[in-house]
This record gives structure tokens, sequence and C-alpha cells, in this order.
């Protein structure tokens, strides 16, 4: 019996003018969840987006621990028991938070391990319902315990110049301030280490789509018609 859930034929997507998928036909199999690290300017966008366009569902843990600071009593229960100096008048501070965390080790990991283990709640409770195709986007990926969901983990590279052109593109920044975002984060070796494969942006975007479709298809997480 097939474990596939979704067949898809003759798919055409466009963004703007520009053709990203041109009748593009793929299965996707039976729960397949896709664990995804990256640095800034690696190109990891383009590939949520190509898990997107084929009925994936993103998961940016850094969106939802956003959206958890607005909406889960618990998280902020953990937080003011923890860090009751973020919390004048009863109310939480970001920033006063941020002064105590960024100046005790201590402090910051267990911040970490109170907004990991409700992350992943929140993670795990979005996948439930057992989608067909999903992605987890988190830059703590294996230091929460969400790389354990995943079904592969995967560090999208590239080289560092093209990163560097990327963020001055897409950000409207200086090549200075760029390259200081660059170093402040860990190189490709860190990325290649933790994960079981690597998607390596090297081309043209053109490119790079086509080998992110390639690249799905080759780990079993889509299969092309």
């Amino acid at each position: 019996m097939s474990d596939t859930l979704l067949k898809v034929r003759d798919l055409k997507k466009s963004y703007g003018d520009h053709a990203v998928l041109k009748g593009v036909s793929y299965d996707i199999e039976q729960g397949k969840i896709v664990g995804l690290l990256g640095p800034n300017g690696c190109g990891k966008t383009t590939l949520l987006r190509e898990l997107r366009a084929r009925g994936g569902e993103v998961l940016d843990c850094d969106e939802i621990y956003h959206a958890l600071l607005q909406t889960d009593a618990a998280l902020l229960a953990a937080l003011e028991t923890r860090f009751p100096a973020a919390f004048p008048g009863g109310c939480f501070v970001r920033r006063e938070l941020g002064k105590i965390v960024f100046a005790d080790p201590a402090a910051l990991s267990d911040l970490n391990a109170i907004t990991h283990a409700a992350v992943r709640r929140e993670v795990e409770r979005r996948l439930e319902p057992q989608p067909a195709l999903a992605a987890i986007d988190a830059i703590a990926l294996f230091e929460s315990g969400l790389d354990r969901l995943c079904d592969l983990t995967v560090a999208v590279t590239a080289p560092r110049e093209a990163r560097v052109k990327r963020l001055i593109r897409r950000d409207g920044i200086s090549r200075e301030y760029a390259v200081s975002r660059i170093n402040a984060q860990h190189d490709d070796a860190w990325f290649r280490r933790r994960c079981g494969a690597v998607l390596e942006n090297d081309g043209t975007q053109d490119e790079f789509h086509k080998k992110c479709i390639d690249f799905l298809n080759a780990h079993g997480i889509i299969s092309l018609a």
C-alpha cells in the first residue's frame, strides 16, 4: 500500500514575472518533517518557499516564540518566576529580560530551557494533525530537541561572499554591517556537522530553485512524477 498523501501534476508557480515552477509534477509522502538550519543569507528562505509551494506547513520557531510571549500564560508565568525583575509592575518587558540574561550565562541557559520547552510544545501541537509535509525552521533545532521530530535535518549553506551580497541587497544594509552579522554567526562547518544533509546554494537563483526540487526528491521528501 502506498504512503503517498498528495499527488500534484503540471504545477506552475510564479513570483511576479519570475516563473519558479513550470509544469512540475510530484508526490508527497506521508508525514514528512524537515528541520532546517542555516546562517543569514544562505538561501534558506528559498527552500522554505519551495516547500510551501508544495503544500508544506512551515513552522518558524522565532515567530512562534514571539507569538507565545503574547498568548502563552504558562510561559509568562515560568519567566516571571525565574526572572521577576523582567516584570516591573507585573508587566513583561523584553528589554529588562535582555539585561539579565546577556550579563549572566547561567540566566541565559535557564531562559533557553524555558523557551525551548514552550516552543517545542507549540510545534508538537501544530504537528498533531500530521500534515503531509512540514518544515521546522529553528536556529536551536538541536538544543531544543526539535530535531528528534524530523525525518531529515538540512543545513543550507552558501559561499561567504554570496551571503554578503544577498544581505546587502535584501536588507539594504552596508557591506560592513553585513560582514559583521555573518562574523557573529557560526561558520558553515558548524552547520554541516550537525545536520544529516547539506544543501549548497552556490549558483544562480534559478539553479538553486531546481537544486531544491532535486534535493527534496533525492531525500524522499517529495517524489517527482
